[in-house]
């Protein structure tokens, strides 16, 4: 009896052994592709931050030009196109002064 009791006891050592293994792999497994996951989330959310920025700086221009076309349409002054020939010069410093690869 004794023998068979020694090998029920190394049967469920062995399967024991093969399970903890097992968990353990796929425990790494798991959290190796949340980390990843998670890098990813926060890829994204730089992007679209990034992307937010970009968009503010435009609609901020955009606003700026409407204001500056409104008040061409309601003024008849001369000094305004003095000051319409001004930002266009300031438009033109920066878009040389912008770097190649990034648009507006």
């Amino acid at each position: 009896m004794d023998a068979d009791l020694l090998l029920i006891f190394g049967f469920v050592l062995a399967i024991l052994l093969i399970v903890l293994t097992f968990g353990t792999v796929a425990g790494n497994r798991s959290r190796a592709h949340k980390l990843q996951r998670l890098e990813l989330e926060a890829r994204i959310a730089e992007a679209k931050a990034g992307q937010a920025a970009t968009g503010n700086t435009e609609h901020r221009q955009l606003e700026e030009r409407i204001c500056v076309l409104e008040r061409i349409a309601t003024d008849g002054n001369h000094a305004l196109a003095s000051q319409i020939d001004e930002l266009r010069d300031l438009q033109e410093i920066e878009d040389r002064t912008m770097p190649q690869g990034a648009t507006r």
